[in-house]
């Protein structure tokens, strides 16, 4: 039998109002099926890795057929667990960063957000799964959301599963008056694949970044950061065995400049540096980038296979409209080939 990655996250709707006032004269407004997990999970199923998304969602018409989206793109959503009330939602701007101050959640009180342990049977929803996967979004919401992650975490570790973990940081979640680093420590503590960037290890992990890096840093300055960031993070984590950092720069006037790295055994391996004259959506490169990494360690490439293609992925997602990319394998490495 396969083994399933399981990617676990809160589904949202996102909401992508043309600015000026075209969204209210034209009475329209774009909707996307999203969430960086679920993000992740059809990166996956594009590349025909066995994947299952697990979230939860209110018992009604929407949810069915939300469920029903999932399944037509090929990831399992079976197993999702129904109860609270409403469906988490975001209002972003076209063309904004999800870092970008423009955007406007209302999740509080959706059904994810009332997440806590013991009202999950996580040994039926981990059964035959090697791999889950979660991001630093869940346990942004609050404490009962926290507890419920390691609650699902120690079971995937009981049972030998693989943990990675994206160290997403959305400033506008923290509200419930603990910071970051007095929480993701506790959760990564569990993981053997973490990524972000240097600035993330600091934010949420209390790993500081040098104050001789600033935006005139050079490549090679960021990369021997890059190195001594993870060599800290393994450090504090034993249970990690890669780390994956990504860096992405503005190229003015509507460029990106992007290149990543992954650090393992000792050793950091060096994606090539991609660049573009302007992106069509910024929205979920991260977590296709996040979706490459589990994809090449999955398939057991080399970590410069891992790193080359992973990075090229999430620089093709900028290329795309959406929150979730659509390439194929064969698209990421012809779109890699121009680059090595």
């Amino acid at each position: 039998m396969q083994k399933i990655v399981c990617c676990f996250g809160e589904i949202l709707l996102r909401f992508s109002p043309q600015l000026g006032g075209e969204w209210i004269k034209n009475a329209t407004m774009p909707v996307f099926v999203g969430g960086a997990e679920l993000n992740v999970a059809t990166a996956l199923a594009n590349w025909n890795v066995p994947v299952q998304y697990t979230s939860v969602l209110p018992d009604n018409q929407l949810s069915v057929e939300l469920k029903q989206y999932i399944e037509d793109k090929g990831i399992s959503a079976d197993k999702m667990p129904c109860f609270g009330d409403r469906i988490g939602t975001y209002y972003l701007p076209q063309g904004a960063d999800l870092k970008n101050a423009g955007v406007i959640y209302d999740r509080a009180h959706s059904a994810f957000w009332t997440l806590a342990p013991g009202k999950v049977d996580w040994d039926s929803i981990l059964e035959n799964v090697s791999w889950f996967h979660f991001s630093a979004i869940s346990p942004a919401l609050n404490e009962d959301v926290v507890d419920a992650c390691e609650e699902v975490l120690k079971i995937a570790k009981s049972k030998g599963i693989t943990v990675s973990v994206d160290l997403n940081y959305r400033a506008k979640l923290w509200k419930y008056g603990k910071q970051p680093v007095e929480i993701m420590p506790r959760l990564a503590q569990y993981c053997d694949v973490i990524m972000g960037n240097i600035w993330a290890a600091d934010w949420l992990l209390g790993i500081p970044v040098d104050a001789s890096i600033n935006p005139d840093s050079t490549q090679e300055e960021y990369l021997a950061h890059s190195i001594r960031t993870a060599e800290a993070i393994q450090k504090q984590y034993p249970q990690c065995s890669v780390v994956a950092h990504t860096f992405r720069f503005d190229a003015p006037p509507k460029g990106i400049l992007y290149y990543t790295t992954l650090f393992t055994n000792g050793q950091q391996y060096v994606s090539p540096t991609f660049t573009i004259d302007e992106v069509v959506d910024k929205v979920g490169s991260g977590d296709c980038f996040m979706g490459g990494l589990i994809y090449g360690l999955y398939n057991e490439k080399s970590s410069q296979e891992v790193i080359n293609y992973a990075a090229a992925a999430a620089f093709g997602k900028l290329n795309e409209y959406g929150d979730a990319t659509k390439q194929s394998v064969e698209q990421v490495e012809n779109l890699l080939a121009k680059f090595l």
